[in-house]
């Protein structure tokens, strides 16, 4: 009863959003839940670890960007098991959640880029480049190093993801027309507060796929968590498409952009868990299925173009 009363209320919504001129849709393919926890469904895909290895097709490493050689900085690579020296791929960039989270359900959060996972399910491992990136702090002596809790420095953040989105689409083989961000928490609310900060950074992507949080919904402490910061961001997304997911609620999200009247192509899922966790993309339920059809649509037919 919970979910079809929601789910007239998005339906509603979603009638408000047409007249408004928002291209909007809603998942009503609602996974039936046996019980309360999504750890409970069986796990179809594990994630790679990530080695210290060189990278190599179906393998996760660690690596860096040139310049940052001499930092503590780091990120994690995982090229496709079908990667071939001469394709060309579509890209997967992505952010993890905050560190030092736990719950009574199980859910767990470094703040690390090797606890990402959102690139591996949508992928499983197939067709695309995946890139899981660290938010840089300046420590003291000026080390640079990854950071677990929110942004660190943000213009040395974006600094590094530009710089290796470029570097890993030319070493790599990566298409740099079509590079998807990802998120979760932390990460998801990061689509918008770093991906769209500004012209440069908001020019590099496709599209957003931001799960668990969503910029502007509520105040954070850090600068301009507000919504009239959160709107101005989203005004650089010029309709590009963006998939946005939580646990449970997605009402919240949705009054957000409709308050702020920034057109766009916004799926709007809610997952039928209360788990704070990007677990579900390993599992074979509804909701990834849809994912995985809206990342089609968002990068093209094909995933990748081999020769």
């Amino acid at each position: 009863m919970r979910n079809r009363s929601r789910l007239g209320n998005s339906i509603c919504w979603f009638l408000c959003l047409q007249v408004c001129g928002f291209a909007f849709s809603f998942w009503s393919g609602f996974s039936i839940v046996a019980n309360d926890n999504i750890h409970s469904v069986p796990a179809d895909l594990v994630v790679p670890e990530m080695t210290r290895c060189k990278a190599s097709a179906g393998n996760r490493v660690e690596d860096v960007t040139p310049g940052w050689e001499q930092s503590e900085v780091r990120h994690a690579l995982y090229l496709p098991r079908d990667w071939l020296p001469d394709g060309s791929y579509p890209v997967l960039i992505e952010y993890p959640g905050n560190g030092g989270f736990q719950n009574e359900l199980g859910d767990v959060s470094d703040g690390t880029p090797e606890s990402c996972m959102l690139g591996y399910g949508l992928s499983a491992g197939e067709g695309f480049l995946w890139i899981s990136l660290p938010f840089v702090e300046v420590a003291s002596g000026g080390i640079k190093r990854n950071c677990h809790q929110w942004w660190g420095d943000v213009e040395e953040t974006k600094k590094y993801c530009i710089e290796t989105v470029r570097d890993v689409c030319k070493k790599f083989g990566g298409d740099e027309s079509r590079v998807v961000l990802c998120g979760f928490s932390r990460g998801a609310i990061a689509c918008n507060y770093l991906g769209l900060h500004d012209d440069e950074v908001a020019s590099l992507w496709r599209g957003f796929f931001c799960h668990s949080h969503y910029d502007g919904v509520r105040p954070w402490p850090y600068p301009e968590s507000d919504l009239p910061s959160a709107i101005k961001r989203l005004r650089r997304l010029q309709g590009r498409p963006q998939w946005i997911s939580h646990e449970m609620d997605i009402a919240p999200i949705q009054s957000t952009l409709q308050k702020s009247g920034v057109p766009g192509s916004f799926t709007i899922i809610p997952i039928p868990y209360p788990n704070h966790s990007s677990n579900w993309v390993l599992r074979d339920i509804p909701e990834r299925v849809r994912a995985r059809e809206w990342l089609r649509n968002t990068i093209g037919a094909n995933p990748s173009n081999g020769p």
